[in-house]
């Protein structure tokens, strides 16, 4: 048995190995760079901080007060570490476009270390303790994830001083980074494991034949009863 898994995922292994070759496109790299940042700033969007700015100086002036919330403080805090944030994704390989990034293992990757923990030999090339050790393709969103954010600074900053009515996504990608055939990840939406979905109804299904099947041995039983 154990044979057989482990021949089976050397096949599994070449053809996620031939995935893992696809680099994320400009779409897919400015798509999860205004998640990120979306998500930094949601964090701080309760503060009720309050910044003084400017020095005194023995001449008299105030110090100038401004709202954290709307503060170039709060942006740079939130830009500052965004592509960092990029290497804490995975590869998903078994979902299609742009939804084959996201945080967390993948089922392959969690299949596979069950595998191991059950004592089956799997080669991936390189040693178990770099199994979570950011892939080729996450690397290099976080590189361009970094490339794309200083040319686009001035874009972020205008949006978060004056159209912070529309989504980042919206007035970034959209707008400025991308042309109109390269948008198509941007409608790709999560919609949970299909797979799993399948496997529960199909679960379902079998557990209500069992039951209909049982109801009517049951029937069978009394009329035989009655006759009797």
């Amino acid at each position: 048995m154990k044979l057989f898994i482990v021949t089976l995922l050397c096949v599994c292994g070449f053809v996620t190995a031939s995935d893992d070759d696809r680099l994320p496109n400009k779409c897919e790299v400015c798509k999860f760079l205004t998640v990120e940042l979306q998500d930094a700033l949601q964090k701080s969007s309760r503060s009720k901080e309050v910044l003084e700015l400017g020095e005194v100086l023995g001449t008299g002036r105030r110090r100038r007060k401004i709202k954290y919330n709307t503060s170039e403080t709060r942006l740079t805090e939130a830009v500052d570490d965004i592509c960092e944030r990029i290497l804490q994704y995975s590869v998903h390989a078994e979902r299609p476009g742009s939804l084959r990034y996201a945080k967390g293992a993948s089922q392959t990757m969690t299949t596979l270390k069950n595998l191991v923990h059950k004592g089956v030999k799997v080669e991936l090339g390189l040693p178990f303790e770099l199994w979570d050790e950011p892939s080729v393709e996450v690397s290099d969103m976080k590189k361009q994830c970094e490339r794309m954010l200083e040319q686009f600074e001035d874009v972020v900053e205008d949006w978060y001083f004056h159209h912070q009515d529309q989504r980042l996504e919206n007035f970034l990608c959209e707008t400025h980074v991308l042309k109109t055939s390269e948008q198509e990840c941007l409608s790709e939406m999560w919609k949970g494991d299909v797979g799993k979905k399948r496997g529960t109804e199909e679960a379902e299904s079998d557990s209500a034949e069992e039951e209909e099947e049982a109801n009517d041995g049951k029937e069978e039983e009394g009329k035989t009863h009655e006759e009797l």
